[in-house]
């Protein structure tokens, strides 16, 4: 039987994989050790040349449906994996058949919570992880997004200034709707909380999470952050004609969260006395694009975040306020951004990423200064950083894949 592959920008290299041979005995020769989270299919990371990718077995219909919705996701912005094709007509050296193989793209710096943890994540870095899975799931849900399998599992983490960003990675029982209604988002958090109640029962007795765990505790405070979210994002307010400011002060509060605002619904009554504002449509992102449009760094919006502060600490430093800001932010870029993230040695490319390391580098200068009481030099503390910190940090990419 021949092969069928289904695929968007094909990599002939993908042809050259050992598709007669079930993935669960594929060796060394093809596959990198990078973690893989836990799976109900045989998964495996591949590496063609300079591209990474996840390979997973499944039924044939599965993935081609899998596929299909994961492209539609990244049409529509969301943070999810990427997906490369569908490979199916697969038979042994005996002409037996075996499953189809939904192909995906590695992303990189990406780590299964497991791996978090054995990498030295703690009992302190649980509220990170779950803002970043309430993000990621009101992000869905606002698209119309059912998921239907919630939990730690099927995610993958970012690091994002010092938190995290969450990346859908198993969309098997997911599905895109006309519109989501109450009680399948409900639904949704409640399958949330039960799976990740499992899950750190799980963790707690593995050697690789901490004990202090309190399951509780974790899924309380993830339902609560959902909750207050999902309102701060879609909810109504009413206010007196009197005070406008408070549409202002919303559509701030929403930026702080890393969300524009790019419908609003705006009520009055027949008086005009009384004002009810409704947030239509919200789109992530925000830091994101501004900090894009100004230096053409495309980060996660928390790292965004970060780098527009110091952007603007550069700025207040130089007195540079009247100038334009856009060439205000490529002095920056030239000057501060790209020699401290070029002081990266070789060998330490896969630790962490650019705007990560940079971000870590700010936080190290802050503890550096307290101590030294005085500003130390920003490419000082990289230095430092670099040999105190950064060396002992294990690899969380290839460090060999290209930037």
């Amino acid at each position: 039987m021949a092969l069928r592959i289904v695929a968007s920008r094909p990599d002939p290299a993908i042809l050259t994989l050992p598709w007669s041979t079930p993935l669960e005995d594929w060796g060394d020769e093809h596959t990198v050790p990078l973690p893989r989270g836990l799976s109900r299919h045989v998964v495996r990371i591949v590496q063609l040349r300079e591209r990474v990718y996840a390979v997973k077995e499944t039924v044939e219909e599965i993935a081609v449906r899998e596929y299909r919705l994961l492209r539609d996701l990244q049409r529509m912005g969301m943070p999810s994996v990427v997906p490369q094709g569908v490979v199916a007509g697969r038979v042994d050296a005996d002409g037996e058949p075996l499953p189809a193989a939904l192909i995906t793209q590695h992303l990189r710096f990406s780590l299964p919570y497991r791996s978090l943890f054995s990498h030295g994540a703690g009992r302190e870095d649980l509220p990170s992880l779950i803002d970043a899975l309430v993000v990621l799931l009101v992000r869905l849900h606002l698209a119309d997004f059912y998921w239907g399998d919630v939990s730690l599992s099927n995610v993958l983490f970012r690091r994002s200034a010092g938190g995290f960003a969450a990346y859908l990675v198993d969309a098997e029982t997911g599905e895109l709707r006309p519109s989501l209604s109450r009680q399948m988002r409900e639904y949704d958090v409640t399958v949330a909380t039960e799976n990740v109640f499992a899950e750190l029962l799980d963790l707690q007795a593995s050697s690789t999470g901490p004990n202090e765990i309190d399951p509780h505790e974790v899924v309380t405070l993830l339902q609560r952050r959902y909750d207050e979210l999902w309102s701060e994002l879609t909810g109504h307010e009413e206010f007196s004609s009197g005070e406008m400011w408070r549409l202002e002060r919303r559509i701030e509060r929403l930026n702080d969260l890393g969300f524009d605002v790019d419908e609003l619904d705006i009520v009055t009554d027949y008086d005009g006395d009384q004002v009810r504002i409704q947030p239509k449509v919200v789109e992530a992102g925000h830091h994101r694009r501004e900090l894009q449009s100004l230096t053409g760094l495309d980060v996660e919006d928390a790292q965004a975040r970060r780098l527009l502060n110091d952007l603007a600490a550069f700025t207040a430093h130089h007195d540079l306020g009247r100038e334009d800001r856009q060439l205000v932010a490529n002095r920056w870029f030239t000057r501060v951004y790209e020699p401290l993230t070029a002081m990266i040695p070789p060998e330490s490319r896969g630790k962490l990423e650019p705007a990560e390391f940079f971000h870590e580098v700010l936080v190290h200068r802050w503890y550096l200064s307290e101590r030294a009481e005085r500003p130390v030099d920003i490419f000082d503390t990289a230095r430092d950083y670099i040999d105190t910190v950064l060396a002992t940090r294990p690899d969380e990419a290839l460090a060999t894949d290209p930037e």
